[in-house]
């Protein structure tokens, strides 16, 4: 099963990105960079840690979890760390740009969210666009120039280089989500894969102060942009156990390492766990181990 990748893992896939040697953080804060695009590297169907914009000029099929796309026109693909994608070439004649950022890099900190606002990347949303004429050539126009500005050394140069990025979005939003959609052949599979990868990205928790945004079979659905349904069947035909029973077995897993390895409180381990009430999480665990959480801690100390 694939992993997550953070910005630090595209840097070490792609070695020859960073051959301006920049800072994983050289936006202060946040990171942004921007790349040709040729038929050099081969995208992965992997969920990323960070957001990428992608201007492709090339014949394809863009790929997601049970359905899939024809592609024989330039293509936008603007996708969040909740999509996961693969793009799958007709002809070795691919050319275009993408540009790679995290949250912090668009958006003040005291905005933190705002993306998630946005009707690009709701969840669920398939981001693929086909541009016409002219919003190809602004988007050309808008790639062009953060490719030269992120070259040059002067002091605002991330300042032009965020107009530039909030500029591409807006005209993304002037877009309407390509239509024609096929199915996948083998989606139970994919679906499955995807879903055990959205599922460990949720995971180790780190933070007492922030909760699982994920809880239920109709959490991971909707992130996948597939009925209910389809998701529990899929997992059960891959796995022979249901979604909500892997959902709860890896809560259980990771509930387990909070009660003995940190100081947390049972309501603040209860919390990060997406639980509203210490009791609804005392009651889930002793329903699936057999015993109270303070019973486990306990017995640890």
């Amino acid at each position: 099963m694939a992993l997550s990748e953070d910005i630090g893992d595209f840097y070490k896939r792609n070695p020859s990105a960073n051959a301006g040697n920049l800072s994983l953080h050289n936006a202060n804060p946040g990171h942004f960079n921007v790349f040709f695009q040729d038929n050099t590297g081969r995208p992965l169907h992997r969920r990323r840690d960070y957001y990428k914009i992608s201007f492709i000029k090339g014949i394809g099929k863009v790929h997601f979890a049970d359905k899939w796309i024809e592609v024989d026109q330039p293509v936008l693909i603007v996708s969040n760390p909740q999509v996961a994608y693969s793009w799958e070439g007709a002809s070795e004649n691919r050319f275009g740009w993408f540009c790679v950022f995290t949250e912090s890099f668009l958006q003040p900190a005291d905005r933190i969210g705002f993306l998630h606002e946005s009707p690009l990347f709701t969840v669920g949303h398939m981001p693929v666009y086909f541009p016409n004429q002219e919003q190809q050539q602004e988007i050309t126009l808008l790639f062009q120039k953060m490719v030269r500005e992120i070259a040059l050394d002067y002091e605002h140069k991330y300042t032009i280089l965020r107009n530039c990025l909030h500029l591409l979005l807006y005209e993304a939003l002037k877009m309407s989500p390509a239509a024609g959609f096929h199915k996948q052949i083998n989606a139970s599979s994919r679906i499955a894969h995807l879903f055990f990868d959205l599922l460990e990205r949720q995971f180790p928790v780190d933070n007492r102060t922030t909760s699982l945004q994920l809880k239920s079979p109709q959490d991971y659905a909707v992130a996948l942009s597939i009925h209910v349904n389809h998701l529990n069947r899929a997992v059960k035909e891959a796995t022979g156990k249901t979604t909500s029973h892997h959902i709860a077995a890896r809560i259980i897993q990771e509930a387990n390492l909070l009660l003995q390895h940190t100081d947390w409180s049972i309501s603040e381990i209860a919390y990060s766990l997406g639980f509203e009430y210490p009791a609804y999480f005392t009651r889930f665990f002793r329903k699936n181990t057999g015993h109270a959480p303070v019973a486990l801690r306990q017995h640890s100390a």
